[in-house]
């Protein structure tokens, strides 16, 4: 499916750091491989939340520069596929989202959605397990972000916080951030708002965090706080000073 021209399935930043943060981005890239055209899609809907987490990408490479942290960037849209969805679910590839149709996506042949499975999905996550696989054979300990965004309002309902935690059945890591945020005085934190974690909604926490027993939390920003450089700039300062402030808890000296 993919062919000379298109983007890789992810882009890498500071691989083989020594640091123990690794973030991860499912949703980074909004790219169409040039084989589905534009997946029948209205003109500017893959601007919109629904074709990628909007500024998470800008977010997460000031905040791997800043922290000089190992960080995989997934770069297609999650409406060629869904990075962060287990292969069972039906929102793997979406036949719509809020309210848009994919058209593309509607008539997909198995075959169709082996392509995308094998040539994006599979080689996103298997970056990511190699470089877990890599640290823990060093005995570099690793402490997971899961970085993305969410629309201010979904449904017609808007959406108060600012930022939001999210986990499953280990909350350590989550709710240390979750704390740090709150003392910050100015922000709307979510405790698995606005969205929940689970074994057949998500992949990413379960996979790599949970079965490996690593410290991880997926945190969510609302995108109009993200959505110009200014902004990713701040969240990205922010975030580096309190991660760095939660790491002593998290790994022995």
């Amino acid at each position: 499916m993919l062919r000379p021209g298109d983007p890789p399935p992810f882009e890498l930043l500071h691989s083989g750091s020594i640091t123990p943060w690794l973030f991860v981005a499912d949703h980074a890239g909004q790219a169409i491989p040039h084989a589905l055209g534009d997946l029948g899609l209205p003109a500017g809907e893959i601007d919109r939340h629904i074709g990628w987490d909007i500024g998470i990408a800008g977010v997460a490479r000031q905040l791997a520069s800043l922290l000089g942290a190992w960080t995989i960037l997934q770069n297609y849209s999650r409406l060629v596929i869904d990075c962060n969805r287990p292969l069972d679910s039906a929102t793997l590839v979406a036949t719509s989202s809020d309210g848009t149709p994919v058209p593309a996506n509607a008539r997909l042949t198995a075959g169709d959605r082996d392509a995308r499975v094998h040539e994006i999905f599979a080689p996103y996550h298997a970056r990511i397990a190699q470089a877990l696989d890599q640290r823990q054979a060093s005995g570099q300990p690793t402490l997971l972000v899961m970085l993305h965004s969410f629309t201010p309002a979904m449904g017609g309902v808007a959406r108060p916080w600012h930022c939001g935690v999210l986990y499953h059945r280990d909350a350590r890591l989550a709710h240390a951030l979750r704390d740090a945020l709150r003392d910050e005085g100015d922000l709307v934190v979510g405790d698995n708002q606005p969205y929940s974690v689970s074994d057949t909604s998500d992949y990413a926490v379960p996979v790599h965090g949970e079965a490996r027993g690593l410290a991880h939390v997926e945190l969510e920003i609302r995108q109009d706080l993200i959505a110009d450089e200014a902004g990713q700039q701040l969240w990205a300062r922010r975030l580096a000073r309190l991660l760095s402030s939660l790491e002593a808890r998290f790994v022995a000296r």
